[in-house]
């Protein structure tokens, strides 16, 4: 076998496609297998086609990483994938915008161009990172590279669902998913994740019963086949299902599994944002846990430090501080919710939000009632800007609750009213029509019958 056959054979593999798919029609699947073997020397034009099809150059496919326009470009797109790792995100995007992509082999393209979308994301750029993500998805389904696919699928997936399109997140992950089914990829990790995303977005749209009924099927489907990282994204996700369905104690059971298969891969930042949820989870169980919260915000926020954003560590903050005032330690509460609220700037809303009803919260337990009912209606004035979806409406239930407590009845009204809004539940429009209001129409039905 030459250096040749085995860069071929690692980029099919890479790219996801079979000894058939890469020889097309140009040709045969034993050539392609001979290549690989190390017995036969492709020609130039052959080695050109086959590259082509692979994302890659001929030269490349000939000499490897030697040259020094790969070994920069490497380095280029490390340092940004690191900055992206360590929470830059800012860094990251202009890294790679500065990134001249014509002097690179085309293999580095797609790794590049999907880290500038991931960095588009993490700061909110929604628009510029679906700009990215489209046009590269659209490449690798036409070239039948199914884990790249399933990769920008799943970015892309989740970025119309942070733009609040759950139809077209969800139309479009689906397609993908067939398609890699198709292709015989059901259950590895890309497959698994990219399920776990759009079960996210059946979850926001509120098709729970859907939603649990796919999560169960991905549970069996990955304890099959999948990997440890694999499984934990399932269970993951199907723990949030559970969750929304009401029943915390199986949504337990799920994350600390999710929790166990994702602690036995390589170090990650999932595993810190899985023990966070882990922490919020304990916070709402019928009997709180705050002291286990606090034992896996510990280790969460350790982690966050070096590779979270500001945001996680905020929510970090705010479970630390719901922990805090379960335990009557009122003076910790404040201090942790008051940190978490300085780290977040005016894009991070729905937090700043759920920071302000955990302020009132704490202020309330001081007796500070006047100061706690002014920070639920500065959350009120906020979540009245924002757009509508379920994760919103639980925030607006959770306001209601407290002005309701506190008792100003024309608040509670209205935040219970626009939760429902929220997950498109609309006021009745049939009129309503009192005792005396029917009397008198009876009356006239009945006098208009006599005449």
């Amino acid at each position: 076998m030459t250096e040749l056959s085995e860069r071929l054979r690692d980029e099919r593999t890479r790219a996801g496609m079979s000894q058939t798919a890469l020889a097309g029609d140009d040709f045969s699947p034993s050539y392609i297998s001979l290549i690989e073997a190390g017995r036969r020397v492709p020609t130039d034009a052959a080695l050109a086609v086959l590259a082509d099809r692979l994302g890659t150059t001929a030269d490349y496919l000939r000499h490897g990483d030697k040259a020094p326009s790969e070994e920069r470009a490497r380095l280029e797109i490390g340092f940004a994938r690191l900055a992206l790792a360590n929470g830059a995100a800012e860094e990251a995007r202009d890294r790679l915008l500065a990134l001249d992509l014509s002097t690179i082999a085309p293999r580095h393209h797609t790794e590049a161009l999907h880290a500038l979308a991931q960095a588009h994301e993490a700061l909110g750029e929604l628009d510029e990172s679906i700009a990215v993500l489209e046009p590269l998805l659209k490449e690798a389904r036409q070239r039948g590279r199914a884990t790249e696919a399933a990769g920008l699928a799943t970015s892309l997936v989740a970025a119309y669902h942070e733009a609040g399109d759950l139809g077209h997140s969800i139309e479009l992950g689906e397609q993908v998913l067939h398609e890699l089914e198709t292709l015989g990829v059901a259950g590895t990790d890309e497959h698994l994740r990219l399920a776990s995303t759009i079960l996210w977005s059946y979850y926001e749209r509120g098709d729970l019963l859907f939603a649990a009924h796919r999560a169960a099927e991905l549970v069996r489907l990955a304890d099959e086949t999948g990997t440890m990282r694999g499984r934990g994204s399932i269970y993951w996700n199907a723990s949030l299902v559970a969750e929304g369905r009401g029943d915390l104690a199986e949504a337990r059971r799920l994350t600390e599994r999710a929790l166990a298969y994702m602690s036995e891969g390589a170090s990650s930042r999932d595993v810190p944002r899985l023990r966070l949820h882990y922490a919020w989870l304990l916070l709402r169980l019928d009997a709180p846990e705050p002291e286990a919260a606090l034992e896996q915000l510990g280790r969460a926020q350790a982690d966050l430090t070096l590779v979270g954003s500001e945001v996680e560590l905020a929510r970090c903050d705010f479970e630390g501080g719901r922990a805090r005032l379960l335990l009557g330690e009122i003076a910790a509460a404040e201090d942790l919710v008051r940190a978490g609220l300085g780290r977040l700037d005016e894009t991070a809303t729905l937090d700043r939000c759920n920071g302000h009803i955990l302020l009132g919260d704490v202020l309330a337990a001081q007796g500070a009632l006047d100061e706690a009912h002014a920070a639920y209606r500065w959350a009120a004035d906020m979540l009245g800007m924002m757009s509508a979806g379920r994760e919103s409406a639980s925030v607006w239930r959770a306001l209601g609750d407290r002005l309701l407590a506190h008792g100003d009845l024309e608040g509670a009204a209205h935040a219970y009213e626009t939760a429902l809004r929220e997950v498109g539940i609309r006021p009745t429009t049939t009129p309503l029509v009192t005792p005396g209001q029917a009397a008198t129409t009876q009356a006239a039905g009945s006098q208009s019958s006599e005449a």
